[in-house]
């Protein structure tokens, strides 16, 4: 346990009244004798703890010299690279707070991001001038100060080495995450000073036993809360290395992370174990180096954990997590898991399934998904009506429809607002879309809602092919004719639709609402 932190037999954590995060994330390893041992690995670099804690102390005194103050925003456009270690963990030291942004967005989004946030400085790599110069043009003489992961580097190096932290309370202020949301504006989640402690340790360390000999590889990016936990809070809790790729999570690329790298835990989302095991079809692979794999974003079917299993010989760990959560929140684990399911709740995160009336539901039967922890949120910046409806008495809504076997493994049935009803009764889109991804000629599926003749609503389904097929009459009957088969009867879809891919959120959600635009 890492000094004057521990938890409590409940899994609460204690922390000093007056803390930093940055310390046992970044300074305490060279106490505890990690200076030379590997932080960070890139195909072009390096990084040793004790090369990290020098830059985000420098990073730190850089920002001061800059003019940012305390509580004032830093907003990072930043690619997968050490420049997102130094400038988010120098920011926390500094009492910054700083704000890695998804790397996909487009301009109006930056544009409103940086408006909302009312941030003093913005950090991007240059890859993504394009579209976050034209956005600061937008806010005219509002627009913060801007300028390059390579221009902050060199003023990075001319600041001092050393730092002291900035101290604070726990539960005050530390870094935000704006959602990558299924629908409306981002939402800047505000997190707290303790919050990666807990995920850390109760899912880090506890469920998916993460340790300082471990290599962790993320598919999933830094930006969002998934990818901050798997390729950085996580191995720093430990002491770990944190492998970075800033391509393209390719089943090409990914495959030649882990073999370069000898990964340890991989961490990706269900789209991209889909493109793995297509590419695994045509060329068989193992890789010895992986003791776990994990999934979030979106629920994983359980024919694709059989299949990488078969494939790979390794289990992946599905579980779901959120930006307002921080992490994965219910999960399965090497030593209990069930396929097709999100596993049980981590150690010290309560969860329940809740009516339309706000009451708890049988086991079986499906409900609202609500958790409380103390990795979640403490509201949404400049949106007070959304907090107060989001955030209740210390229990988060996440907005997903569950249901819970006679086991305890909780079962998702998809977003709450993604529900059908067919015949007066509720339908899970998500399990009709399991269904259809056991036709081997199925890559993907998405499910929604959609009008017959009579204007009453039923299941259309829209599905990504493995490849090209020329008899798609012949093959949707075979679809249809398998969830008649498979599924109740009402479920089947009526319609199929063939589209070269889904649109999806950066985590990896599937965005029904822009299929049924």
């Amino acid at each position: 346990m890492v000094q004057g932190i521990d938890f409590s037999p409940d899994h609460k954590v204690r922390l000093p009244t007056r803390f930093n995060v940055a310390v046992p994330f970044i300074d305490r390893h060279l106490g505890e004798g990690r200076g030379a041992k590997a932080a960070i690995r890139t195909a072009h670099e390096t990084v040793t703890y004790a090369e990290l804690a020098e830059r985000v102390n420098r990073s730190g005194n850089a920002l001061l010299a800059m003019g940012l103050r305390p509580r004032d925003r830093l907003l990072m456009v930043v690619k997968d690279c050490p420049a997102f270690f130094y400038l988010f963990w120098g920011a926390i030291k500094a009492g910054i707070v700083p704000v890695p942004l998804n790397t996909l967005l487009r301009t109006p989004d930056y544009s409103y991001i940086i408006d909302d946030s009312g941030c003093g400085l913005v950090v991007h790599s240059s890859e993504f001038a394009n579209e976050v110069a034209p956005a600061l043009a937008q806010l005219e003489d509002k627009a913060p100060r801007a300028l390059t992961v390579d221009a902050f580097l060199a003023e990075m190096a001319r600041a001092a080495p050393a730092a002291e932290p900035h101290l604070a309370d726990p539960a005050d202020d530390c870094f935000w995450l704006y959602s990558s949301g299924s629908t409306g504006r981002p939402k800047g989640a505000v997190h707290a000073q303790r919050d990666m402690v807990v995920t850390s340790e109760l899912y880090g360390v506890r469920v998916l036993g993460v340790t300082e000999d471990d290599i962790c590889y993320s598919a999933a990016k830094l930006f969002f809360a998934y990818g901050l936990g798997n390729a950085m809070t996580f191995p720093l809790w430990v002491g770990a290395t944190a492998v970075l790729d800033e391509r393209r999570p390719t089943p090409d690329a990914t495959f030649e992370t882990i073999e370069a790298f000898e990964s340890t835990i991989f961490y990706g989302v269900p789209t991209l174990y889909a493109a793995q095991l297509a590419a695994l079809d045509a060329r068989p692979r193992r890789f010895p180096s992986l003791r776990a794999c994990v999934s979030a974003g979106e629920a994983l079917p359980a024919e694709m954990f059989r299949r990488w299993k078969e494939k790979t010989g390794t289990v992946i760990l599905d579980g779901i997590g959120s930006t307002e959560a921080l992490h994965i929140f219910i999960g399965n684990r090497l030593d209990d898991f069930r396929p097709g399911t999100s596993g049980r709740p981590v150690p010290g995160y309560a969860a329940r399934i809740l009516d339309e009336a706000g009451k708890p539901v049988a086991k079986g039967e499906r409900g609202r998904l609500w958790i409380r922890a103390e990795s979640t949120a403490k509201y949404y910046w400049n949106k007070p009506d959304k907090t107060a409806e989001t955030m209740v008495e210390g229990w988060l809504d996440t907005g997903d429809t569950y249901r819970q076997d006679e086991d305890g493994y909780f079962i998702y049935e998809g977003r709450s607002d993604d529900m059908l009803k067919v015949g007066g009764i509720w339908c899970s889109p998500v399990e009709i879309e399991n269904c259809l991804i056991g036709h081997p000629a199925v890559l993907e599926a998405a499910v929604i809602g959609h009008a017959d003749a009579d204007s009453l609503i039923k299941p259309k389904a829209v599905v990504v092919l493995k490849q090209a097929a020329d008899a798609r009459a012949a093959l949707t009957d075979e679809l249809m004719a398998l969830c008649k088969k498979t599924l109740a009867p009402y479920k089947y879809p009526r319609w199929i639709e063939y589209v070269p891919e889904l649109p999806k959120t950066a985590t990896g959600k599937i965005q029904r609402y822009k299929l049924r635009a």
